[in-house]
């Protein structure tokens, strides 16, 4: 067995000289030092120097020498962004330093008494400021021990937060190592806020939204959410990213001013903010104010006031801080700007995955600087929640959201003819049922050739984990929907040679090989065409079980909820989404259309392999010997076996390698086969 083990590209490398390993360890840091370098070009200086092309392949041989070498791998090897199990839950730890929160204060009187108090604490000394965006994020600290990023956590309660580490990891924009000259510098705390853009959280709520979870309210939920999360690999999934604003902790204060110790920052390779001024008095401070009170709507992540600090550092330890705050800095935050107006109608919009939103049509009103004819309802629970009506009064606000939102009816302004509104039952785009599963608050139009999904349709169905057609790109798609070319997924089946060479961009002999990647696309199996129709929950995982159950798509359309419901790994939900997909009548012209095109309608099942693992289910925890995590997952899944997180009554065996984690204690607990490095192996054998 274990020489088979070597066909998978997993070969043990054989004993090296010191002068060969002395070579591939220089060429392992070369290569980690490229790749950080093109991190803060990229991520922190927003000035990218390689293609991402370029950059994949230099992740992936670093990677490569890794798996091959990893006696070799380090901590702040980039590779290691995203590593280790889920955690079974978060570890409390102290801050060096409290992490006070800021007083506010909201008009420009309050900032001249905040400047009052200041020049009293300081004798009628006259303070310099520097001043700050308040990004709207959640704030975390960073500790950097050698140059290495060790340990970060939440703020917490201000005294004790949560250890977040490897999630922080997953930060592009946080280095996993700094270069530092001398002692001072050995061992620092520096603090930031780490944020979602605007474009990051359209994009995450658009996932949830296809996977049919709760959206987020707004980008700091979002953001504070997936550092909350106990599996890094998901949280590296979400593009976060960070401000950071300030040194807390050094060991040797080599610093006299705040700006200093942002530009030291920056020297360093952190991000901070573009946008930091420094201010001669309180003058200047107030005009910045101004300036950001309507400039912030111009950026693409939330700011929600400014932050004033007090540049000098030896007057903000005169100053000192109370429990709560320090008395150096205030944040002056501006107001979420409401308005009133009238809602004249409610619609109902189809999103790119079939998702209905109700969306107020609003009498135009001028809010946060520009003129608000629509605001978002979210979804019909919420209407009844706040029991919004058309013909209302109602309060919409522009704050932490996005786009704006209904706040609230004024009830005492109803004159009795207002609307109550109820969901269509019929997609208003298409005509197709709408369906909304047990449980959610999201109602979907269910017509796979609903015009409103038609772009992420075909995106979907030509991608090379579906039907795998190349040069089908979105330039192509856009172009087929919007002349009205394509008005279903079978359409692309249609296409001829003078169609497609009459695109923009597209000259014959593009045209032809489109065409001829589509005519292979008719073989690519009725496992992939599964996946490739886009049916609601069903992933790729789903349709290679379905695939495995039923040998064709007439089997699969006749299939009743209770028999779906009978597989492993498929639960009601998915079932009655199965279901439902096949009942619509669009759905079925569409398969009849892509069958007399001559798609693969059947599977071509070979028998099944039974490899010596099959339907054994794993949980590895502890560091092995002799195989990277990685490479025994594959192991056991070219072996038929599953690898599983966490361990419960189904899991077979628990692998355990040195220092097992809670799971051992858990597997003991439920009476699991445990079995160590040297069983498993023999388990393969």
């Amino acid at each position: 067995m274990i020489a088979n083990l070597l066909q998978f590209g997993m070969e043990r490398p054989a004993k090296l000289k010191d002068q060969d390993i002395e070579a591939i360890k220089k060429k392992i840091e070369d290569l980690r030092n490229n790749i950080l370098y093109h991190d803060r070009k990229y991520y922190v200086e927003d000035n990218p120097e390689i293609s991402d092309y370029e950059y994949d392949r230099l992740l992936r041989e670093l990677k490569e020498l890794e798996d091959v070498y990893p006696q070799l791998v380090t901590p702040d090897s980039p590779t290691q962004r995203v590593g280790g199990e889920p955690a079974e839950k978060f570890q409390t730890v102290e801050h060096m330093l409290p992490m006070l929160s800021l007083d506010n204060t909201y008009s420009n009187d309050e900032l001249i008494e905040f400047d009052t108090r200041v020049k009293k604490g300081l004798e009628g000394e006259e303070p310099e400021y520097i001043v700050e965006l308040k990004i709207d994020g959640l704030g975390v600290a960073l500790i950097y021990e050698n140059g290495l990023f060790i340990r970060g956590a939440t703020r917490g309660d201000g005294t004790k937060g949560e250890e977040i580490t490897q999630n922080l990891k997953t930060i592009r924009s946080i280095p996993l190592k700094i270069k530092v000259n001398g002692p001072a510098l050995s061992y620092i705390e520096v603090r930031g806020e780490v944020f979602l853009t605007h474009q990051g959280f359209d994009r995450i709520n658009a996932e949830r939204e296809d996977r049919g979870e709760p959206l987020f309210a707004n980008p700091r939920n979002a953001a504070a959410g997936s550092l909350r999360l106990l599996d890094p690999s998901i949280t590296a999934s979400r593009p976060l990213d960070i401000f950071i604003y300030n040194i807390s902790y050094v060991r040797d204060s080599v610093f006299k001013t705040h700006f200093e110790s942002l530009q030291t920052l920056k020297r360093l390779g952190f991000k901070t903010n573009p946008n930091t001024v420094f201010c001669r008095d309180l003058k200047e401070v107030m005009h910045y104010v101004e300036v950001w009170r309507e400039k912030r709507e111009e950026l693409d992540y939330d700011v929600d006031g400014l932050v004033i600090k007090v540049n000098s550092l030896e007057q903000q330890k005169r100053l000192g801080s109370t429990t709560k705050h320090p008395r150096w800095a205030i944040a002056y935050k501006y107001q979420a700007e409401q308005a009133f107006t009238r809602i004249e109608e409610i619609i109902v919009q189809v999103g790119r995955t079939g998702s209905l939103t109700p969306v107020a049509i609003l009498e135009p009103v001028r809010l946060a600087g520009s003129i608000i004819k629509r605001a978002t309802l979210h979804n019909e629970d919420e209407i009844i929640r706040k029991d919004i009506r058309i013909g209302d009064t109602a309060v919409i606000e522009k704050g932490g959201e996005v786009i704006p939102k209904v706040l609230r009816v004024v009830n005492e302004k109803r004159k009795g003819n207002e609307v109550r509104f109820k969901m269509p039952e019929r997609c208003p785009v298409c005509g197709a049922a709408v369906f909304r599963p047990e449980g959610e608050v999201v109602a979907r139009c269910t017509g796979s050739a609903c015009p409103a999904q038609l772009k992420e349709r075909l995106h979907h169905f030509a991608a090379r984990t579906a039907m795998d057609i190349d040069h089908l790109g979105p330039a192509i798609i856009d172009q087929l929907v919007e002349k009205n070319i394509v008005k279903d997924v079978a359409d692309i089946y249609s296409l001829d040679l003078a169609t497609l060479s009459g695109l923009e961009r597209m000259a014959e002999k593009s045209a032809q090989n489109l065409l001829n990647a589509i005519d292979r696309s008719k073989d690519a199996g009725f496992l992939r065409l599964v996946y490739a129709l886009g049916i609601r929950y069903v992933g790729e995982r789903i349709a290679q079980i379905i695939s495995q159950e039923y040998s064709s798509m007439d089997d699969l359309i006749k299939a009743r909820r209770e028999d779906l419901e009978s597989i492993p790994e498929i639960g009601p939900r998915v079932a009655e989404s199965i279901v439902v997909f096949f009942l619509q009548e669009e759905n079925r012209r569409v398969l009849k259309k892509l069958k007399d095109a001559g798609v693969q309608m059947h599977s071509k099942r070979e028998e099944k392999k039974g490899g010596l693992l099959e339907e054994k289910q794993f949980v590895l925890t502890g560091t092995l010997e002799r195989f990277t995590r990685d490479q025994a997952k594959e192991i056991i899944k070219r072996l038929g076996g599953r690898v599983t997180s966490f361990v419960t009554k189904k899991t077979d065996y628990v692998v355990v390698g040195r220092d097992p984690g809670s799971k051992y204690d858990r597997a003991k607990e439920l009476g699991i086969t445990i079995i160590d490095e040297e069983g498993f192996i023999k388990l393969m054998e």
